[in-house]
């Protein structure tokens, strides 16, 4: 049965900073302890003793590291490690708290770190993460990053904000900072872990998706960090807070919750395709800021969520990052509001059914409803390196044609100022801004047309042979990117020669196609690393946009710029209109649907072609319903989303599980009837059995978690029953309390009844 696994499949998880207690006893595979305090060990032993295998978090770029700063851990003082501004503050984006800022991860701050990390491997966590190695845009002015660079670099320091030459190199080291510190920490403890105890720590990054940290201008190894061996995996933090940030589409700037976490999600699907390493995707049904409505963060949580169902190969999820934020008693939104108020049972409801779905997944039976072919976006990780422009660069603005005026429909998400950057026309404030019109131009048209399109990681396709092997078109820019080795060229021209299609779209004008690199020093002599990809199939370095054959296969080059692409929705089209012949195949659908397992995911999307809801028919169980609910017809409109249980699919089966809202563990049947274990938190409980027969009667009895301890104190609360004949399911019902349950089903049927 989908739904009982056992602990250590570590397929669902959430992290928690406080106590075990009973609103956070919300029945997963893993709880990550957060931050190491004093009382540390004592939260991972109560974790433990409730069943949970243990892991660590917490954060790489800051925390509460005040006597590292101060000089208690080594006699020295630190502040000169705080990332800072280029007038040298510690202010604005940079101070992640009121005090502390972000670091820039020296050899002596990887040390504190390691030290402090050993009190967790000796509380016996199984895995550590260390959560966002970040540099953000503006810094790289601190005295300790002066002397990196010397180190990395081999000359003085040249403020990044000087040229483009001098912002690539250090945008590129930052990253690579971080890369350093994940791989010494890591390498470090799982030593220590082995040596003084025998035992093999894992290790992992939780990381935003590399399309969210180009899109608010942070770098981070991302990529890079596959390059690690000492490293098991990666979390995927992706939530509301990130999808959410609208982005253009039709000279509309807007919010497009479902479309921005599909892309999101599937750059981080990409990040470990092939690897054999672990990741969890991220969700949230809550965001980082508190002044939003209970249904408004609904509204946006559940088209997020199914854009993480949508990739089949990660089965893996985090459910929440912070239960205590929408389930203590005292968690109030709007917060400060006069109508301000707890979480809405339907909710509370809602969301322990869908945490327990989420560990039911595998990762190969699947299909696409309109089985579309494999299609890919290229994203870097240097599209990091270049989000903002030098002053010589600004200084020339008015070589750069005006970009088509933006409508505006969307704020910014964290007021990064983009309502100037779209509405002066200006078109380095457009390429620069919060919305990623460069990449979002490329990859927008094609999902709106009903294709699930991938970010592919452009690194990869020179580290794993075969990479691109079951692609049939790839999408290419380098007006926002840069190939980082030579290499990359020329797999991607042997793509094309052996059958492939390769779309390159790019005007050529970006200034950062100047930056020392490969393609334009010693020998190699071009103006962009386009020439030396054009040369590699035999095309002429000067050619005009039209369509080009190489060996087996086709290369399409539209001198446009991306941008252009999102901004003006006749150029959308014909972007979207070439790709669908190339690939001989329409591209006006309206809606993403997904058979995975025993459901089916389906996203219908406003802004398309078409403007007609997706019908699916058969015997389902809607999973967005509280009740489970029994459908024979389900119609998903615009703007809209499912998930349905396809109860045909389990027609042979006796006993199954459709839904729960509480972790079952174990189902016994019996001739009267069944027996069923588990747990979970308090919640107005639903589980939709399929049963042989009706059942008559259930009996009920929780062993209650009080604080962190289970008592021996019991609840027994009152069940209703409600049978669906078609579907052969029952429909159980109860308050339910956090403790240990068990449950006794009687057929209606039997004597004992």
């Amino acid at each position: 049965m989908g739904y009982i696994r056992k602990r250590e499949s570590e397929l669902t998880c959430y992290q928690a900073s406080g106590p075990l207690n009973p609103y956070v006893d919300i029945g997963q595979d893993i709880a990550i302890v957060y931050g190491v305090d004093p009382n540390m060990p004592e939260r991972v032993k109560k974790f433990k003793e409730r069943g949970y295998v243990v892991h660590l978090m917490t954060g790489i770029a800051w925390g509460n590291y005040e006597e590292y700063l101060i000089g208690k851990w080594d006699g020295r003082e630190h502040w000169d490690e705080c990332q800072r501004e280029r007038d040298g503050s510690l202010g604005g984006a940079l101070l992640h708290t009121k005090r502390f800022g972000y670091m820039c991860p020296t050899i002596s701050y990887t040390d504190y770190l390691i030290d402090k990390l050993k009190a967790a491997v000796d509380a016996g966590v199984e895995a550590i993460h260390v959560e966002e190695p970040e540099f953000l845009n503006p810094s790289g002015y601190s005295e300790a990053f002066k002397r990196e660079y010397r180190l990395f670099y081999g000359t003085d320091w040249v403020a990044a904000h000087l040229n483009v030459d001098a912002h690539y190199k250090v945008q590129r080291l930052k990253a690579y900072l971080y890369k350093r510190a994940v791989e010494r920490i890591s390498q470090s403890l799982r030593e220590y872990s082995m040596v003084k105890y025998g035992k093999a720590l894992r290790f992992y990054v939780p990381t935003h998706s590399l399309l969210n940290y180009t899109q608010w201008k942070v770098q981070s190894p991302e990529g890079t960090l596959t390059d690690i061996p000492s490293l098991d995996g990666y979390k995927a933090q992706v939530w509301t807070g990130t999808s959410r940030e609208a982005n253009v589409f039709k000279g509309v700037y807007k919010e497009r919750a479902f479309e921005t976490a599909f892309l999101e999600y599937g750059v981080m699907q990409e990040l470990v395709r092939g690897t054999g390493r672990t990741m969890w995707f991220d969700n949230d049904p809550i965001d980082d800021r508190p002044i939003y409505k209970w249904e408004d963060y609904k509204d946006l949580y559940i088209p997020i969520l199914v854009g993480s169902l949508m990739q089949p190969k990660i089965n893996r999820f985090q459910i929440c990052p912070w239960p205590h934020r929408f389930l203590n008693p005292e968690a109030k939104y709007p917060r400060g509001s006069a109508d301000a108020e707890s979480i809405p049972d339907s909710y509370r409801t809602l969301l322990f059914n869908i945490f327990q779905m989420l560990g039911t997944f595998g990762t190969e039976d699947y299909e696409y409803a309109n089985k579309a072919p494999e299609v890919g976006v290229f994203l870097s990780d240097s599209a990091m390196f270049q989000r903002s422009f030098p002053d010589d660069v600004l200084s020339e603005r008015e070589k750069y044609a005006p970009v088509s005026k933006v409508e505006i429909k969307a704020k910014a998400n964290y007021e990064f100022g983009l309502e100037k950057y779209v509405a002066t026309g200006d078109r380095l404030d457009f390429y620069a801004s919060i919305a990623l019109p460069l990449f979002y131009g490329m990859a927008l048209p094609l999902l709106k047309g009903g294709l699930p399109v991938r970010p592919v990681q452009l690194e990869n396709i020179s580290r794993y042979p075969g990479y691109l092997d079951d692609y049939k078109l790839l999408v290419l820019s380098y007006e926002f990117q840069k190939p980082l080795t030579s290499d990359i060229n020329s797999v991607l021209a042997n793509y094309v020669k052996k059958g492939g299609i390769l779309v390159y779209v790019g005007d050529g004008v970006d200034p950062f196609h100047k930056v020392s690199s490969w393609w334009n020093t010693g020998k190699q002599k071009d103006k962009t690393p386009l020439e030396s990809l054009l040369r590699a199939m035999n095309i002429d370095e000067n050619a005009e946009s039209g369509e080009y054959n190489y060996g087996n296969g086709k290369f399409l080059l539209m001198r446009e710029s991306p941008a252009d692409l999102c901004a003006e929705e006749i150029k959308s089209n014909k972007y979207k209109d070439a790709v669908s012949k190339l690939l001989n195949f329409p591209l006006d659908k309206n809606y993403i649907s997904l058979r995975r397992d025993n459901y089916h995911i389906t996203s219908v999307m406003d802004e398309s072609d078409s403007n007609e809801p997706y019908v699916l028919k058969g015997l389902f169980a809607d999973m967005f319903d509280l009740d489970f609910g029994i459908t024979k017809e389900k119609k998903v409109y615009p703007g809209e989303v499912s998930v349905l249980y396809d109860i045909n699919t389990i027609k042979d089966k006796e006993v199954e599980i459709i839904g729960t809202s509480v972790r079952i563990e174990s189902i016994d049947m019996l001739r009267s009837g069944i027996t069923i274990l588990g747990g979970g938190a308090e919640c107005k409980a639903k589980i939709r059995l399929k049963l042989p027969k009706e059942l008559g009667k259930v009996k009920i009895s929780i062993r209650l978690l009080e604080n962190d301890t289970l008592t021996n104190n019991i609840y027994n609360p009152e069940a209703e029953i409600k049978w669906d004949e078609e579907s052969k399911t029952a429909l159980i019902s109860f308050d339910n309390k956090a403790g240990k349950l068990t449950m006794f089903g009687f057929y209606k049927t039997h004597d004992s009844y």
